[in-house]
């Protein structure tokens, strides 16, 4: 309160219809943090449109290795995640909402209860908001532990305490989700960002970042990086930038050979590609995403088939197993990958994984199955080389993988 916390929210019930609050968030240019980029105005107008009752879902369930971004707001300042997910339900009408916490986070989920109460206590939250004839409750609800619940319809599956499965879009949460009725769900980040929108206006927002891609976006660094933790920096920040001028460089004297960004989703980009800046656009040119932020550095003593085979790996053990392609091309691509860090790689191997990687890109349901292929599509793009040298000679070029390295004793030991 003393930093201004609520002063937005107070100015969307006393003086903005549900209409101009929706129309600045559009007019600022924010757009979603969770990984896909879509713009948090046009899907609140979209819910909006729909008939009575509506909800709205905080999706707190990160779950990308290496990310602890939405982890730390909700633990240190879940008062301004609260308020965001307050003005989400004010524009759009809806008297219910949940937060949607990964069960892995128990000091996040403490707090975002205890922060809740407070705000009931206060009169921001409950049956008269601000002392008006306005009704809004919050929830928690802990994740189910699996990946895949970060995938909207996953989400609201677990929301109803079934199994979190994603189903076919059409039609969209926005149209029919949580109970069969439209629902609005935005990451933590997103939220995070509703209010100072709407303390400094849409202009300010935009005038930050780039044209396309407007604000500022938190990175969690991490990897062979001397200073990791969390970054803000405005979109359009280089990855050069964000590694050597905030992280402050790789250490002990190796160089940087690649940056994975995006999680199990996203890719990884070569040290050559250091300047590519990061907003959605001139990063899906890559063939990565910025994905929910997570950004692992890479040194020369990484293996590009090893660091695939980790990210493959995972994405095969979260698969909810609904679509063959995801279910089995995963599997497929692990052994393959597994065979070349163990030394029994065949030279059609390569053109198998890119065969693999575009059908289960195209044929699966949900976001999991359609990037699961993005860290080794990337990795092939860019360091074909390295995958060659697994498969024709034998050799893993960083020393990495310990079925392909090889001593000899000679004359010098």
């Amino acid at each position: 309160l003393e930093r201004d916390g609520y002063v937005a929210l107070r100015r969307c019930v006393e003086g903005l219809s549900r209409r101009d609050v929706i129309d600045r968030i559009r007019d600022a240019g924010l757009r979603g943090r969770g990984g896909a980029g879509f713009p948090t105005g046009l899907k609140g107008g979209l819910a909006l449109r729909q008939p009575a009752p509506r909800y709205v879902v905080c999706n707190g369930d990160e779950g990308d290795p290496g990310a602890f971004m939405d982890r730390l707001v909700l633990e240190s300042d879940p008062q301004r995640v609260i308020e965001g997910l307050a003005i989400a339900a004010y524009a759009m009408g809806s008297e219910e909402g949940f937060f949607y916490v990964r069960a892995e986070y128990p000091q996040a989920v403490r707090h975002v209860r205890e922060a809740i109460r407070q705000a009931e206590e206060r009169g921001f939250l409950g049956d008269r908001v601000l002392g008006r004839d306005l009704r809004i409750r919050f929830e928690v609800r802990e994740g189910a532990g699996a990946y895949v619940c970060g995938e909207e319809t996953a989400l609201i599956a677990s929301l109803e305490w079934r199994r979190g499965m994603p189903r076919l879009r059409p039609p969209y949460p926005v149209e029919r989700g949580f109970r069969g009725r439209p629902t609005s769900i935005n990451n933590v980040e997103t939220l995070a960002c509703v209010p100072w929108i709407v303390r400094h206006g849409p202009d300010a927002f935009a005038r930050l970042g780039t044209s396309s891609s407007a604000g500022t976006k938190v990175f969690a660094l991490a990897g062979k990086i001397r200073h990791g933790g969390l970054i803000e920096v405005p979109m359009g920040t280089t990855i050069r930038e964000i590694v050597d001028d905030l992280g402050g460089g790789v250490p002990d004297g190796r160089t940087l050979k690649a940056v994975q960004l995006g999680g199990p989703s996203g890719g990884c980009l070569p040290a050559r590609l250091a300047d590519t800046p990061v907003d959605y656009e001139a990063l899906r040119e890559t063939g990565a995403i910025m994905g929910s932020g997570g950004l692992v550095v890479l040194d020369d003593r990484d293996c590009m088939v090893d660091i695939a085979r980790f990210f493959v790996r995972f994405t095969c053990h979260e698969s909810c197993g609904k679509c063959t392609f995801c279910r089995i091309g995963t599997r497929r691509m692990l052994e393959i990958l597994d065979r070349m860090a163990e030394g029994d790689g065949r030279p059609e191997d390569l053109a198998e994984l890119d065969d693999l990687a575009d059908r289960v890109s195209r044929n699966s349901l949900c976001g999991l199955g359609q990037t699961a292929p993005n860290p080794v599509t990337t990795a092939l793009r860019y360091f074909r080389e390295e995958f060659e040298a697994h498969v024709l000679e034998r050799r893993c070029p960083a020393g990495k993988c310990t079925a392909l390295v090889e001593y000899r004793v000679n004359d010098r030991c």
